[in-house]
């Protein structure tokens, strides 16, 4: 008796990308569209609002998956949490309307572990309104991005000198983030989390170091156990790094550093 070896053909969606402009969502709907998926991006440039629920109702007619790798135009404690209530009450109530099968979200490594800041306690806020939303999910908590290393310095910097706590992290190129969200999105909820990071654990200083030799900064990283991360967040060596078991990207950060990524 000869088996067959041919493989079985993926189910087709139609998948709907909340933010699917930006850095993640561009790169993510690529991905989906390069393995046969039917992708609608979605944001304010397309019509959709999800403040103001303007747009959902006809951007998630007949999908069956609705991704939301969106972010706030405001980092400031009090707006970035009614951003993310607002949109996230808005998005659930209209997928419970229009039938959605899955909800995706992208969150963050170590939210719970820190909600000294306000944008993690709004991202904490966030995931609490999909685990009651009675729409079947899953939440992708993702580490730091490569391309937000820059932004980490300059947050730490005075003067000439940049300081930071050792703490461990574990960051990844965006690219990665869509690859491995790309994984995530077709496949069934989870009605949990998955944790994606980079290949490797590295200090907060020495990633700084890293970034300042390949661009030819002259600033000079100073180790400060009370700096903190992002305007003083207590960290430690398990704040920012996943539990065992997380999916991990390919790229390593000297080697995209290599590649000019830090200059583009």
């Amino acid at each position: 008796m000869v088996m067959s070896t041919t493989p079985s053909t993926p189910r087709k969606l139609k998948i709907v990308v909340i933010g699917g402009t930006g850095l993640i969502g561009s790169k993510l709907v690529a991905q989906l569209r390069q393995r046969g998926h039917e992708v609608a991006p979605a944001s304010p440039s397309s019509g959709v609002n999800t403040v103001t629920g303007e747009g959902l109702a006809a951007a998630f007619a007949g999908a069956q998956t609705v991704v939301d790798v969106s972010n706030s135009p405001s980092f400031e404690d009090r707006a970035v949490l009614e951003f993310f209530q607002k949109a996230t009450t808005n998005i659930l109530a209209a997928e419970r309307t229009a039938g959605v099968q899955h909800h995706v979200a992208l969150s963050v490594v170590g939210t719970e572990r820190l909600q000294a800041g306000g944008y993690f306690r709004a991202k904490l806020a966030q995931e609490n309104l999909i685990k009651a939303g009675g729409v079947p999910y899953t939440v992708v908590r993702a580490t730091q991005f490569f391309e937000f290393v820059p932004a980490i310095a300059q947050t730490a910097t005075a003067g000439t000198e940049v300081r930071l706590p050792a703490a461990l992290m574990q960051p990844m190129v965006s690219d990665d983030v869509a690859a491995l969200l790309a994984d995530v999105v077709p496949g069934s909820p989870r009605q949990g989390f998955v944790e994606i990071a980079g290949p490797d654990q590295i200090r907060m200083d020495e990633l700084v170091r890293r970034l300042f030799r390949a661009t030819n900064d002259p600033r000079r990283v100073v180790v400060d156990p009370a700096a903190g991360y992002f305007g003083g967040i207590p960290v430690d060596d398990r704040s920012l790094v996943p539990a065992a078991g997380a999916r991990l990207g390919a790229m390593h950060f000297d080697d995209w550093l290599r590649q000019g990524g830090a200059r583009k």
